[in-house]
């Protein structure tokens, strides 16, 4: 067996963090470069050969479109480089999901990609960083990796990109998965798969373009068309709810949203629950809506960023996008 070759792309986030004392509670993240995090990842005796490069240093929250769009080129290049066999993006756990998912929707499948975090600092007491990113290396040199789009590896569990978010604001076992949970096991000596690859195309479905400002729209109880059309008064090309149950929202901020779409933009219902499922019903054809699915806002908003810059606005087209998820 060859030890495989993996490409760590560095962006910063708590597994880079430091608190200058390991009984501190706050920290900062990115504070530690990717030659001094492989350097220390050595003396595990990790079964890899690793080359590192620094995309950026920086706290989740403060991933952008230039971020992105740097990352994504730097995996696409390996992704044809024959001295890669697979990329690790170190990440911070805030917005994981969301690079995941983009990065998911827009590369193709043919070497594994993964993306690993942690929830405490470097120099914490029970740090989980060295054994996630063991975890992450395992899974990423694997044979039956591939084949399985973008995946997330955090306290011993595989998620897909499709399923996962961030469940936990302290917890290690902070990640949870929906409408699936994990999709494998995995210890720094082992690795358990529940099931066999699912990316039987390995093509990417969307192209990674620029991508258009996709506002989420918060309902609460009360909320008003006035209050709504402050939100949108940009007229942006799309727009996501984060709807009460199953996407619904008050009957004034609906109309609100129906002349939204009928201009053409393109308007997606999700729901702000833990673990929701939103349909389409009779309605959405009328007011020109789509049903996120299993997708939550988060997630729901990259993917129709991406539809509008890939000039797919049509409901019933996007719809189709959101029921393959």
């Amino acid at each position: 067996m060859t030890t495989p070759r993996i490409l760590v792309l560095a962006t910063g986030g708590t597994i880079a963090g430091q608190a200058g004392d390991a009984m501190r509670a706050d920290y900062r993240p990115g504070q530690i470069g990717i030659e001094t995090y492989l350097e220390q990842a050595s003396v595990l005796g990790i079964a890899a050969e690793f080359t590192g490069r620094q995309i950026a240093n920086i706290g989740s929250e403060d991933i952008d479109a230039s971020i992105w769009s740097r990352l994504h080129a730097e995996i696409d290049l390996a992704m044809r480089d024959d001295s890669v066999d697979a990329v690790i993006v170190t990440h911070g756990t805030d917005t994981a999901e969301e690079t995941a998912f983009l990065l998911d929707l827009t590369l193709p499948s043919t070497k594994p990609v993964v993306l690993v975090g942690a929830m405490r600092p470097a120099d914490a007491v029970g740090y989980d960083g060295m054994r996630n990113f063991a975890n992450a290396a395992r899974v990423a040199g694997d044979a039956e990796a591939p084949g399985r789009g973008v995946l997330v590896v955090m306290g011993d569990r595989v998620h897909s990109a499709r399923d996962v978010r961030k469940a936990e604001t302290r917890a290690t076992e902070a990640f949870r998965g929906f409408p699936r949970e994990s999709v494998a096991i995995v210890t720094p000596s082992r690795l358990d798969w529940f099931g066999a690859p699912w990316r039987v195309d390995d093509t990417a479905s969307l192209r990674f373009l620029p991508l258009p400002e996709v506002p989420i729209l918060a309902i609460y109880a009360g909320m008003s068309a006035a209050a709504a059309s402050r939100q949108l008064s940009d007229d942006p090309a799309g727009i996501v709810v984060s709807g009460v149950g199953e996407g619904n929202m008050p009957d004034p901020v609906r109309q609100v949203l129906v002349q939204h779409a009928r201009r053409g933009a393109l308007v997606v219902r999700a729901s702000r629950t833990d673990q929701g499922l939103v349909d389409p019903v009779p309605d959405d054809l009328e007011d020109g809506f789509v049903a996120a699915r299993a997708l939550g806002p988060p997630k729901a908003r990259v993917l129709t960023a991406l539809l509008v810059a890939n000039g797919i606005s049509d409901p019933a087209k996007a719809q189709r996008y959101f029921d393959e998820r």
